[in-house]
């Protein structure tokens, strides 16, 4: 098996943002997380990182109002963008969380890739379309995640995985399954990550 380009363990909290303006400088590399609010990004970032509190989960979905950003390392980020489409918040916080969005998307040079989650049991909706619009109009490679794929069975979340395929297949897109709980798709989904960092050369030296 090849040594993977990025040590995914070595990462460390930096700061959140409620601002573009409060980010890092828009240089190096940034491979971002987005999704709906219930579809398991928190477990997804912990379980691709080995570490079970770095993106912390809330009992109450839609917590996760700022963008947070993680380093790798000097050159690499790891980027969890805010929760949309259930949280229990007004209108206009609903808003200023899509403003923020799609300016991240259209206006962050550095950004090199997002995943974006989806639970597999409900993927393709009206959101996650609409971030699947955002990132094809910016340019920005996307790979979705369709999360939880344990409380499928096999032939089902298969199902599921040719039927967003098939969906995506006109834009610059990839997917595959995944689960945070049994480990399904860790390896894949670090490859994908390690892919677009390599564009960047942000491995460690020796």
């Amino acid at each position: 098996m090849n040594k993977p380009l990025i040590d995914y363990t070595h990462i460390h909290f930096s700061l959140s943002a409620a601002s573009l303006s409060q980010l890092p400088p828009d240089r190096g590399a940034e491979v971002a997380f987005v999704g709906r609010s219930n579809a398991g990004k928190s477990s997804a970032l912990n379980a691709i990182t080995t570490h079970k509190q770095l993106a912390r989960s809330s009992k109450t979905p839609g917590r996760t109002q700022l963008i947070n950003i993680f380093c790798l390392n000097d050159a690499c980020r790891l980027v969890d963008l805010p929760g949309y489409g259930y949280a229990k918040v007004s209108r206009q916080v609903k808003t200023d969380w899509e403003a923020l969005l799609q300016s991240y998307l259209l206006e962050r040079q550095c950004l090199r890739g997002l995943v974006l989650l989806m639970d597999c049991r409900h993927p393709l909706k009206e959101t996650d379309n609409q971030m699947i619009i955002w990132s094809h109009q910016s340019n920005v490679p996307l790979h979705i995640l369709l999360t939880k794929a344990d409380k499928l069975s096999f032939g089902t979340a298969k199902s599921a995985l040719l039927a967003v395929q098939r969906e995506i297949a006109r834009y610059n897109a990839s997917v595959q399954l995944f689960s945070a709980t049994h480990g399904t798709g860790l390896e894949a989904a670090r490859s994908q990550l390690d892919q677009w960092f390599a564009q960047k050369q942000c491995q460690h030296k020796d």
